[in-house]
């Protein structure tokens, strides 16, 4: 019987194959809206964890200055020393490593190339704590930190600027204001940060080479950061307050003064990144599922206008002995039908333009088959919602009524 109801439905169907289409479109537009939102946000969500991630793993950052926001500002507060790097060493556990960096922004000169790039001091441990991976050449060495050596280590930005597409800097020097540096090494390309910044437009140096011959007298000012790379399984949670404990203790602050620095934790960044992420994402998705609503109803009316148009055949079914849960149930089938085929071509539509979207975003493509398989269920739950009405007001007819209507 239902595979007969299914024939059926599919005959009228292609016997209306235009106003089957247009009825449908709401439909499509619906589920195609839908699941590409969802794309496109798993696909957000997905870039801002791989950028927050390629800042380094168990990375946490500890910052001169209290955290920003509201009532941020106020007096400068004093940069850390060298010492300060030791003592996180010495005295917290989770520790793995953790490097001093400094940096400023700087003109970089190679012939009559130039480019305005960031300069970072750091010692070699400052490569392992941020995932930085070398694309040729080699880093300094600790021996060539301490003996302030001036060497560079350049981004991928900064060698296609100076060198060209193809060019091969290593060996040749680049000039930081007065100072020739012999390039070293070139980093692997990490992309933009989740802040959006260029992550290949620098030149890292030795932290001592910045000090003594970039920096200058600046260099009395101490630290601006430190980078901290915990151990493998450990909770970042006390880490943090282990750090905050002795910074407050070697910066000298009383129990009822507040924090001159922050420990900033990039899980905790990716983890707030990711939750508003999708929270658009579902705000998203749930503006464009009100044209499935719209596409229901607008199944709900066609269903009717049927209804009327077949009035004889339902009477002449009916009155040689048709049931009317089999007239129910061929005119429902109808309907999930038209919504089912809807969904399809939505879930089609959305895969196409998701692609297309990713692609020109410059994001990960994810594939989510949960929203899919949702967004096809929910278009046949329409066709039976809003289908019913109609199918039952037909099931109801009077055969002798329904075949004396013109």
């Amino acid at each position: 019987m239902i595979l007969n109801a299914f024939l059926l439905a599919l005959r009228e169907i292609r016997r209306n194959l235009m106003r089957a289409f247009l009825t449908v479109l709401g439909i499509v537009i619906g589920v195609a809206a839908v699941v590409t939102m969802v794309t496109l946000g798993n696909g957000a969500t997905r870039m801002i964890t791989e950028q927050v991630a390629s800042l380094g793993s168990n990375l946490l950052i500890v910052l001169p200055g209290s955290r920003m926001g509201p009532g941020g500002g106020g007096n400068p507060s004093p940069n850390f020393q060298e010492s300060d790097v030791t003592a996180l060493l010495d005295n917290i556990n989770g520790i793995r490593l953790a490097a001093p960096a400094t940096n400023s922004t700087l003109t970089v000169q190679y012939l009559q190339a130039n480019l305005t790039t960031r300069i970072t001091g750091s010692t070699a441990d400052y490569f392992e704590i941020g995932n930085w991976q070398l694309a040729s050449g080699r880093i300094f060495t600790d021996a060539e930190e301490r003996s302030a050596r001036v060497l560079c280590v350049i981004g991928e930005t900064v060698r296609k600027e100076l060198f060209g597409a193809n060019g091969n800097p290593l060996g040749e020097r680049i000039r930081l204001r007065t100072q020739a540096c012999e390039v070293i090494g070139v980093l692997a390309p990490k992309g933009q940060s989740a802040m959006g910044q260029d992550q290949d437009a620098v030149v890292v140096i030795p932290y001592k080479a910045f000090q003594r011959r970039i920096a200058g007298r600046q260099s009395q000012q101490g630290v601006g950061s430190i980078n901290v790379s915990l151990r493998d399984g450990v909770d970042s949670a006390p880490v943090v307050d282990d750090i905050t404990t002795l910074m407050r203790e070697r910066r000298n602050l009383s129990a009822n003064e507040v924090d001159n620095f922050s420990v900033i934790d990039t899980k905790e960044i990716a983890a707030t990144l990711s939750s508003t992420t999708k929270i658009l994402t579902a705000l998203l998705g749930a503006v464009a599922a009100v044209s499935l609503v719209v596409g229901g109803i607008g199944i709900m009316n066609i269903m009717l206008v049927s209804v009327t148009e077949r009035t004889r055949e339902i009477g002449t079914r009916l009155a040689i002995g048709a049931l009317e849960r089999e007239v129910l149930l061929q005119f429902l089938i109808e309907a999930v039908a038209l919504s089912s085929f809807g969904g399809l071509l939505g879930i089609a539509m959305a895969l196409g333009s998701s692609m297309l979207l990713t692609w020109a975003l410059n994001m990960p493509y994810v594939f989510d088959v949960q929203i899919n398989m949702l967004a096809f269920f929910v278009s046949a739950t329409i066709g039976v919602v809003f289908g019913f009405v109609p199918a039952r007001r037909a099931a109801q007819l009077n055969p002798i009524d329904a075949l004396r209507h013109e």
